[in-house]
């Protein structure tokens, strides 16, 4: 019986796709592929691939990437068993439309797709499943920090021109998740209007659709300098001594 009460439960939750930001410059890392480098014996990719798998709220993951790492990437997945990964894309000039590729290859009757930056490995399937909660409530949802810093805004040259109130600022995290409709509709007008926006919260945003944020994770940091790696490294060890 109980079985059969989770069954249904199942099927009447939204399906929902993961899509995998994978086919960035990775400029700032000396040359190499942020996302192939080992971090604690895995690659970094794969850590991140292996909480969407993990996650219950995921049934599908597509990922974008550079073409000359398609392959490789494949690869990966069946070596880890990173079974949810349907389809392994090439990317395209810019992240939006990276993602926009990937979203159009998801699943037709894909109701909601949660956007994760392959270079944010150390995020919990915990954090995944909540975001992914909130946007079936709200229809857009993203994980966030609070700031720590105090951030200003300077004018060319390093003049300071504002100084901005902390208190209301959070630092987004991914996975940002939206109804599917929303988000490629929002992607396809920020291409098209060639609106330069730095995450898929702001293209959403233009469309005036609100985003809500919930409770992110200080651990969930994303992978841009070596510097990174190292941080990464001790947070993993941290863990594993919490287990």
């Amino acid at each position: 019986m109980l079985s059969f009460l989770k069954k249904v439960k199942e099927r009447r939750r939204p399906r929902c796709a993961a899509l995998v930001a994978a086919a960035g410059s990775s400029s700032r890392m000396g040359g190499v592929n942020k996302l192939l480098e080992p971090l604690d014996g895995v690659p970094v990719l794969v850590r991140t691939l292996t909480a969407l798998q993990n996650a219950g709220m995921v049934d599908e993951i597509v990922v974008a990437t550079r073409e000359e790492d398609l392959v490789e990437i494949s690869q990966l997945c069946r070596t880890y068993g990173i079974k949810k990964c349907t389809k392994v894309v090439r990317g395209g000039e810019t992240r939006a439309h990276s993602v926009l590729l990937a979203a159009l290859e998801a699943s037709p009757d894909t109701e909601l797709l949660a956007v994760q930056d392959g270079a944010r490995p150390l995020v919990t399937p915990e954090l995944i499943d909540n975001v992914i909660t909130a946007a079936v409530r709200c229809g857009a949802a993203a994980p966030a920090v609070p700031v720590k810093d105090t951030v200003k805004v300077v004018r060319d040259g390093g003049a300071v021109e504002e100084t901005l109130d902390r208190s209301s600022l959070r630092a987004v995290q991914t996975p940002q998740v939206f109804e599917a409709s929303i988000l490629k509709a929002a992607l396809q007008d920020a291409l098209e209007k060639n609106i330069p926006v730095t995450d898929d919260c702001s293209a959403v945003e233009q469309l005036g659709k609100v985003v809500f944020l919930v409770e992110g994770d200080e651990e969930n940091l994303k992978i841009t300098t070596p510097t990174d790696l190292i941080l990464a490294e001790a947070i993993l060890q941290n863990r594993e001594e919490r287990v």
